[in-house]
């Protein structure tokens, strides 16, 4: 079973909190009242003692340490930024497995942390945005892909791996080759809505069924990794429990944040790999 971190992070802070509160209100009281009897009980107050009856009880003294920490690491993580990892080589050329990249959470609409209910819409995510989400087969699983498909657009996608979006073909040029995994993969350059992209195709490989057509469904959103034949996304996802016109498709209640750097790399973090720093950027 995985760990729920926003809803631990989110107990922690909590707890912290009323820690700090219940100190504020009850004990710290009650030690400035012990303080000023002992004050007047004597001539002559020992500071040792004094700074005794003036302790904060450990358990306090921790969660008022770790409160502000763990507040700020909330909200931040919850509203602005959040670090990922790029774990496949599904979004190839563009992000590679190891790629440390940053997720800007407010771009598509203000969430509450844990129930992610949108509560300041922002703006809605764009053809050709690299999307983190939640898979919606399996919702404490983030997958990062590129937006293809938006509400209502009609996607297209041919055993000869081209693409279309509501009829119109999704012009790609070709910009070199390199190895691949069954023989030799082409690197094309791709335009979806205002966003100029890189792409891989294997040339021996071909996954899509011929011709298949999918209509997106108002509030979702139809993803595919750069990595055109090495990607797990909207074309092959299958799921008895969701309903069949949203096969295949992300809904906005999934949606994470849009990625937008690449601030290190990290293939294997081990003491023997060092991270390198050569593909930091903005992401395309």
């Amino acid at each position: 079973m995985s760990l729920n971190f926003p809803l631990l992070l989110v107990i922690a802070v909590f707890v912290c909190g009323l820690l700090a509160l219940f100190d504020l209100i009850i004990l710290a009281p009650r030690r400035r009242t012990a303080i000023a009897n002992y004050q007047g009980s004597v001539s002559q107050p020992d500071v040792a003692v004094v700074e005794q009856l003036n302790k904060e009880p450990l358990l306090v003294e921790y969660g008022k340490s770790f409160f502000p920490v763990l507040f700020i690491v909330l909200v931040l993580r919850s509203f602005l930024v959040e670090p990922f990892q790029i774990p496949s080589g599904s979004m190839k050329p563009t992000l590679d497995v190891g790629d440390f990249i940053l997720v800007n959470k407010f771009s598509y609409g203000i969430r509450l942390p844990v129930i992610d209910m949108k509560v300041i819409p922002v703006s809605d995510p764009a053809r050709g945005d690299v999307m983190v989400f939640r898979y919606p087969s399996d919702p404490s699983v983030n997958y990062i892909k590129r937006v293809v498909g938006l509400p209502g657009d009609v996607i297209r996608y041919t055993n000869d791996k081209q693409l279309f979006v509501n009829g119109q073909m999704v012009a790609k040029q070709l910009i070199g080759s390199e190895p691949g995994t069954l023989g030799s993969a082409e690197l094309y350059e791709e335009k979806l809505g205002e966003v100029q992209h890189q792409i891989r195709l294997e040339m021996s490989r071909y996954r899509a069924p011929p011709d298949h057509e999918w209509t997106v469904p108002a509030g979702h959103y139809f993803m595919m990794g750069d990595n055109r034949d090495n990607s797990n996304d909207s074309r092959y996802w299958d799921d008895p429990n969701i309903p069949k016109d949203e096969l295949g498709m992300v809904p906005d209640k999934n949606i994470v944040g849009k990625a937008f750097a690449v601030w290190m790399s990290w293939p294997e973090p081990k003491l023997s790999h060092f991270p390198n720093f050569s593909r930091v950027g903005l992401i395309k």
